[in-house]
């Protein structure tokens, strides 16, 4: 992406010639205003004599013709403005490129000594340069705040929220940002998502508009939009390989795998997903609100909700559930806001949006298992019991993991984050043989009170 260390001085250079032209001007400045002071007491117009009549301290200073010197005065003064005016705007883009110069140099000296010879013979500048545009600077650099310092904010200019990771995929960052200003932005969602999976969320925003379904049709009333498919004029269909909700539907039979194969068939399984109990890994909606108090569980989040039906059947109960999903081959958030549910677009490794203590429950299904790095789920665990009120319930559904991994790993992971168990479940994963030893988790944990 970058080269090594070894052209480090280019950036240097660069970066103390335009110290350089600054301290120049300034000491320009300094000169013309000497030279100034000398003329006019050097000048024949400039006559020290000592007053009539013996007056004590007092010197006369006739000084010529005034308007020669008050036109040479304003045209020194229109100079230092211009000056000034440079020096301003020199300032601003500085400014503006700081926070991408300094990523870099920081991933640079972080690189040090894995790079490719293919990286080590590229120009840092030029590909820095290459993968900035008007758009990125304005998404990435910094913007004075029009009524001057904050004490709020302890600043006098603010930075867009831009995810770290976008630093680091620049030209991936400039293609996402390339696009007519005002018109219609490119139908680039997979791309999009892409940076996203790698780290680059939240993703600047655009100034374009996103294209419109052809022949948009009002959605489905509530409550029936609960449990109806939604017409395929509701969504726009490019970025997918089906091209209509039937194509979702009928999917579950082909073959190979896809995310969540069968969530768009809603009178399939998903209509009789968690109303029963089995006493194993299975719970039941039911069975799991009865754990607390009657009417205290009301709103939660369900992390990786697929298409929804975890939100419809605690909206079928009066509890308000927030659905994050990513869309995977299928439009999973635009089919869970049509069936009148909120939909979030945020991948699993973001932090939830929400502040402390404030939801009665977190539910997870399959999303939360042994494919994220150790590190990086313990912090989404913790970021979980962040949110949840004291009493509040994470339900842990089939987290998929190895045996070796369950009493070694996963078990004490959660003990660290500190929550108490309330029901735990495990059971082996059989569909692939018992030899590959895999197996599930569901358990129903809750933040304690104190």
């Amino acid at each position: 992406m970058v080269s090594g260390v070894e052209d480090y001085p280019k950036k240097h250079v660069q970066q103390q010639q335009l110290h350089t032209r600054y301290k120049l001007k300034m000491l320009v400045l300094l000169i013309l205003t000497n030279l100034l002071t000398v003329y006019i007491f050097t000048s024949p117009y400039f006559n020290l004599r000592p007053s009539p009549m013996g007056s004590k301290n007092h010197i006369s200073l006739p000084l010529g013709d005034p308007t020669t010197l008050l036109d040479e005065l304003s045209s020194t003064k229109e100079q230092l403005s211009i000056s000034h005016s440079l020096i301003a705007e020199m300032h601003k883009k500085l400014n503006s490129t700081s926070s991408l110069v300094e990523a870099l140099l920081t991933e640079l000296s972080s690189r040090h000594g894995g790079l490719t010879e293919k990286e080590k013979g590229s120009d840092p500048v030029k590909s820095l340069n290459a993968a900035t545009s008007d758009e990125v600077m304005l998404v990435t650099g910094p913007h004075k705040l029009p009524l001057g310092y904050s004490p709020r904010m302890g600043s006098d200019e603010v930075y867009p929220p831009v995810g770290g990771a976008c630093l680091r995929y620049q030209e991936e960052l400039a293609q996402y940002m390339t696009y007519e200003v005002g018109g219609e932005c490119p139908v680039d969602d997979v791309f999009a998502q892409r940076l996203m999976l790698k780290g680059c969320e939240p993703l600047p925003r655009r100034r374009c508009h996103p294209k419109t379904p052809a022949n948009y049709v009002e959605p489905t009333p509530f409550p029936q939009s609960l449990w109806t498919t939604p017409p395929d004029a509701s969504i726009i269909w490019d970025p997918y390989t089906c091209k209509s909700y039937k194509c979702l539907i009928e999917r579950k039979k082909a073959p190979g795998y896809f995310d969540c194969k069968d969530c768009f068939d809603l009178d399939g399984r998903e209509k009789s997903r968690w109303l029963f109990d089995n006493g194993r890994l299975d719970y039941g909606i039911d069975q799991v609100l009865k754990t607390r108090p009657h009417g205290t569980i009301r709103i939660g989040f369900d992390i990786g909700g697929g298409s929804g039906t975890f939100a419809a059947r605690m909206k079928e109960r009066n509890i308000t559930i927030i659905t994050s999903s990513m869309n995977l081959d299928g439009p999973f958030t635009s089919f869970i806001a049509s069936r009148g549910l909120i939909s979030i677009h945020v991948s699993v490794s973001q932090r939830l949006p929400f502040f402390d203590n404030t939801l009665d429950i977190v539910h997870s299904m399959h999303v939360l298992s042994n494919w994220i790095p150790d590190a990086m789920l313990e912090f989404t665990l913790y970021d979980i019991y962040r949110v949840l009120r004291p009493g509040g319930l994470f339900w842990l559904d089939h987290f998929f993991c190895l045996g070796s991994q369950l009493n070694q790993t996963y078990v004490p992971m959660l003990d660290r984050v500190g929550f108490r168990s309330l029901r735990w479940n495990a059971g082996m994963k059989l569909d692939r043989g018992i030899d590959k030893n895999e197996w599930y988790i569901s358990a129903l944990l809750e933040k304690p009170m104190t």
